[in-house]
């Protein structure tokens, strides 16, 4: 789930692309966290010469923001993942309503829906809950199990001090700090054979 402090529950809306202004229903539900506004922000002028025809997971997804502003702002497509069937059947409801397309939401746990058949994605935002402390093992899943293409972008939020132990070919890209969060996304090299 999202991981920086936002508006659960109530509304959030999406700051960029054509979907600027929307606003995304947000359940009340325990340990839900939309990403702020401001780290979205900062993410996606990161992200911007890379977004466009992206093909993207949105892994942990809670509110979907991450996701959903992509295909805001030009993603080809998304994948929502979240183990949460309330807040799955949430980030499906304001997908509908906002008549998007190329995008898939599965109630699952990550780690086992990462077990699954894989396709090699442009880019993974790896936002798990911050109490259940699982960056690296989805790291790891991620790398070993096909899900990311030769030069992924791979976006970490993470509590604001805490570096997750990732795979040794993640090349730190850019990092910030906003709250209590930390913000830091990653370029995938080929691993070293």
């Amino acid at each position: 789930m999202n991981g920086a402090r936002g508006a659960a529950p109530g509304r959030i809306r999406i700051i960029g692309g054509s979907l600027r202004n929307s606003r995304l229903n947000v359940p009340d539900l325990p340990g839900l966290r939309p990403t702020a506004e401001r780290v979205r922000e900062t993410l996606f002028n990161w992200l911007a010469p890379v977004l466009d025809g992206a093909s993207c997971l949105d892994l942990c997804a809670g509110t979907g923001a991450l996701g959903i502003e992509a295909l805001s702002r030009g993603a080809a497509s998304v994948q929502f993942v979240e183990r949460d069937v309330r807040a799955a059947q949430a980030l499906r409801d304001n997908l509908e309503r906002l008549k998007t397309r190329a995008a898939q939401v599965t109630a699952a746990d990550a780690a086992l829906f990462l077990q699954g058949a894989s396709q090699p994605l442009d880019l993974v935002f790896l936002d798990p809950p911050f109490a259940l402390g699982l960056w690296t093992a989805l790291a790891q899943q991620l790398e070993a199990c096909g899900w990311l293409a030769a030069q992924a972008w791979i976006y970490v939020e993470s509590p604001r001090d805490l570096a997750p132990a990732l795979p040794s070919n993640w090349q730190l890209h850019r990092e910030g700090r906003a709250g209590e969060v930390r913000l830091a996304l990653y370029r995938r090299a080929l691993p070293l054979s």
